[in-house]
């Protein structure tokens, strides 16, 4: 049995965690193409300019449009190229860190989330955009980032909501990575490597993937209410600390070297619903979760657990949480039958899916969420 684990080469997080950038941009050089909104650099800007005088490197700020698209990723990397840029850092949200991995193709790469809203700073994969916002296709590259360093205080001054929703991203993280290891199917350690070219070979999930996604839920458990508080208040506390380590890292392994199953499948599904566009990511994810534990009949008490969890932190838990007021037949199975596509997670599931069984957990979910509520 073939097994792969990945990893960035190097996680750093703690508060003030900017000002030592500089430090490893020295590493490859003395030039660092900035990937960023400018709405994010502003935010960091004064620590932005103590690190690059303290160790005398030189930021190329890209003017960064917001899309992580193919035109935007020729543009940048132009722009490198132009500015002999020793590396890329991708700073602030998804599309920006997304793009900063397409342009440096896996290689010199420091990203620097300014929220916890998902566990994609770690990963060797981007997602990729038209100029007007569609979806076009998923990228892998040959290596997670160089270096990943996390600057806590300032997520704790972004909106506790991206906070929340990245633990709904984090919770899916052991259900999925039990059903994998179950079903003995392929993580995504094992993908193709750059914009659909190359193949690195199918892989299955390590014992150390699996007990980091296990780690991940614990800690949610453990200290995810008190770190939303703490968000609130906008301060560092240990359990703030510990959950932007599961939401990032722990997460970040454990989904990529773990696997993924129904929890997402059923996330991209509900895309096509217009109420659920407002909704983030995480948000859509933590309902998924939720159908899933339907979908393989979980035992009452880990359901009860996980609603528990949801419902004290403000993840949804019913299709009228994400936007979903009433939903039709047709759309039911619409959503269905895309989260059961061929390529999808779904199919990791250690037992044969169906359009029908998707449909039934996902109704039976928004159901058992409803009533929940009710009973509070």
């Amino acid at each position: 049995m073939r097994k792969a684990f990945i990893s960035p080469s190097k996680y750093v997080q703690g508060e003030d965690e900017l000002l030592n950038l500089g430090y490893f941009v020295k590493t490859f050089g003395q030039s660092a193409l900035l990937i960023a909104h400018p709405e994010d650099v502003k935010r960091v800007k004064a620590k932005l300019d103590e690190t690059e005088k303290k160790y005398g490197i030189k930021f190329v700020e890209s003017n960064f449009g917001g899309e992580c698209s193919r035109q935007e990723i020729a543009r940048l990397t132009e722009v490198a190229k132009a500015n002999n840029c020793d590396c890329t850092i991708g700073l602030g949200g998804g599309k920006a860190i997304d793009t900063a991995k397409c342009v440096a193709k896996g290689h010199a790469l420091i990203i620097c989330p300014t929220i916890a809203a998902t566990d994609a700073p770690t990963s060797h994969s981007a997602v990729l955009y038209t100029p007007e916002g569609a979806f076009d296709d998923y990228a892998y590259f040959n290596q997670n980032p160089s270096v990943v360093l996390v600057d806590t205080t300032v997520i704790a001054n972004a909106p506790t909501r991206f906070l929340v929703s990245g633990m709904g991203d984090a919770l899916s993280t052991y259900f999925e990575a039990r059903a994998t290891r179950n079903a003995y199917a392929n993580v995504n350690a094992g993908l193709p490597c750059g914009f659909r070219e190359g193949f690195c070979g199918p892989a299955k999930g390590t014992n150390t993937a699996f007990a980091l996604a296990t780690l991940c839920y614990e800690t949610l458990l453990a200290d995810g209410l008190k770190a939303k508080h703490a968000c609130d208040a906008n301060q560092v506390t240990p359990a703030f600390e510990n959950i932007i380590e599961a939401n990032s890292l722990l997460s970040g392994l454990g989904f990529e070297s773990g696997g993924l199953a129904a929890a997402h499948a059923v996330h991209d599904g509900l895309t096509i619903l217009e109420g659920t566009h407002k909704y983030f990511h995480g948000e859509k994810v933590a309902f998924g979760t939720l159908v899933q534990l339907v979908l393989e009949n979980a035992p009452n008490e880990e359901l009860n657990q996980v609603l528990e969890f949801c419902y004290s932190i403000g993840l949804p838990i019913c299709l009228a949480d994400i936007g979903v007021d009433h939903l039709t037949d047709k759309e039911l199975y619409e959503v269905a039958e895309k989260a059961c596509i061929p390529e999808e997670s779904v199919h990791s599931m250690p037992f044969p899916i169906s359009v029908n069984s998707v449909a039934a957990a996902i109704k039976t979910a928004d159901l058992v969420g409803s009533a929940f509520k009710a009973s509070k």
